[in-house]
């Protein structure tokens, strides 16, 4: 079935926004008890329907529905973490400071706050952050991805039956024009992103030029580093789950095993067992590996093979030729393994952003430590080992900001804030969890004098406590 979205125009951007700004005081003041119980609603009906949600994640992207699934299930972890926002918005008070004077703190929404999703997660990524900002007293205008829009519209209409007011949460579709609206907008106080470094890196400097604030979540090209001791079937396990799930359409995929020899060898085979075994076709009949999003995402991808070939790497397994579940002009990519990627090579320099496992091998530890924290990338990375010691010493010496120890892909849950280093991140450290609230917060600190009738006359030197 062929569907179309409109995209926004500046005007319609603009009504939005001016929609997010009527809605923000009104907001802003309702109470915390009556804002949390529309949360909760919200989550209620989330969960509720969250299989509804899903078939439509799947028919529009192409993950399988286990997938789908998966994400909204991610996603409800920080809407359940926004449930119990009032802990999050308590400011401090410090009593007596001076002679009859206290001093306290108070956190405030921002106001109308902009949030830039992409198509890999439609529902996960924008709740990463819009229950964080809804919850904080903040009015929202989302913009997904066209790629798989009608998620956001879903969410827009579920949020509307749980009780929240008309333009406190408003979806805005669009391209370029729609984004470049809101980075521009003066009545926008924040934005929130995910997608590639260049296209973070873009949003960054032009919303950070308007004095907004900016988390923008860029590329990945995440390692998995095999020390000698570990378990090959765990490894290798885990190397096809990271490595192929979502078509490897996830910024937190393992795209590169860095394999210290004389391991590679045994890995590979075990490796390459387990594709043979994997299917692939539409998220809808069941199969282990869904489409790529489009046709051209997928014909790029592809042409990693052919350069991988080019620059002397060994194609193990060659997904071009996948026999794939499902309509014939699908955009069909089978998992991919290439063995002694050169590290000049794209293939392991680029994120490549689709079912294609690199292998790298090492001669030790050290070097593949070398290895990872020359790139440019700092999102996730992970070790497999049976040595405690290697491990620590690798969470101590790896430039990342996420690491996982015999986990493939270690995104923390929504209690610990998820964001990487270097070129995967740039603006706010950390993009959600407990450190959203202060994103969309602003502090306030108050002194006030009580009960002192006093007068202490005039004195135009620097005040002092006393």
């Amino acid at each position: 079935m062929t569907k179309q979205v409109a995209l926004a125009s500046e005007e319609e951007v603009d009504a939005a926004v001016l929609s997010a700004a009527a809605a923000f005081p009104g907001w802003r003041d309702t109470s915390i008890a009556k804002r949390q119980a529309v949360i909760f609603r919200f989550r209620e009906l989330l969960n509720e329907r969250r299989d509804e949600l899903a078939e439509i994640i799947t028919s529009e992207h192409g993950k399988v529905l286990s997938d789908a699934a998966g994400e909204i299930a991610r996603g409800l972890e920080i809407v359940e973490l926004a449930c119990g926002f009032p802990q999050f918005l308590k400011g401090e008070h410090s009593e007596n400071v001076s002679t009859n004077v206290d001093v306290y703190s108070i956190k405030q929404p921002l106001g109308v706050v902009g949030i830039i999703s992409p198509f890999n997660f439609p529902a996960m990524v924008p709740m990463w952050f819009f229950p964080v900002a809804i919850a904080a007293g903040n009015t929202v205008v989302l913009k997904p991805s066209e790629k798989d829009p009608s998620a956001a519209n879903w969410i827009a209409a579920l949020w509307t039956e749980a009780g929240l007011p008309d333009g406190v949460f408003n979806v805005v579709h669009g391209d370029k024009v729609a984004v470049d609206a809101l980075l521009n907008h003066p009545e926008v106080r924040s934005i929130s992103f995910v997608g590639s470094t260049p296209i973070a890196q873009y949003i960054y400097e032009t919303a950070a030029k308007t004095g907004k604030r900016v988390q923008a979540l860029g590329g990945a090209k995440n390692h998995m580093l095999v020390l000698p001791d570990a378990d090959l079937d765990l490894v290798a396990d885990s190397a096809v789950n990271a490595g192929f799930g979502s078509a490897g359409e996830r910024c937190m995929a393992v795209s590169v095993v860095v394999a210290v020899d004389p391991v590679a060898d045994a890995l590979i085979a075990k490796v390459r067992e387990r594709m043979a075994g994997l299917r692939v076709g539409d998220g809808r009949r069941n199969p282990d590996m869904g489409p790529l999003v489009t046709g051209e995402h997928r014909d790029k991808v592809a042409g990693y093979i052919d350069l991988a070939l080019e620059d002397g790497a060994d194609v193990v397994v060659d997904g071009r030729g996948v026999e794939a579940d499902g309509a014939q002009d699908g955009f069909w990519l089978g998992p991919t393994l290439i063995d002694n990627v050169p590290t000049s090579s794209r293939v392991y320099s680029d994120e490549i952003f689709g079912p294609v496992l690199s292998v790298v091998r090492v001669a030790t530890f050290e070097e593949g430590v070398e290895l990872i924290n020359t790139g440019r990338f700092g999102n996730g990375t992970a070790i497999f080992t049976n040595d405690g010691g290697a491990a620590r010493r690798f969470q101590n010496e790896i430039q990342v900001g996420m690491i996982g120890i015999n986990v493939p892909i270690p995104v923390p849950v929504g209690y610990f804030s998820f964001g990487g280093w270097k070129q995967s991140l740039f603006g706010a450290s950390k993009a959600y969890g407990p450190a959203g609230f202060d994103f969309f917060t602003q502090e306030k600190a108050i002194t006030q004098r009580w009960l002192d009738p006093s007068h202490g006359g005039i004195n135009l030197g620097f005040p002092q406590n006393g």
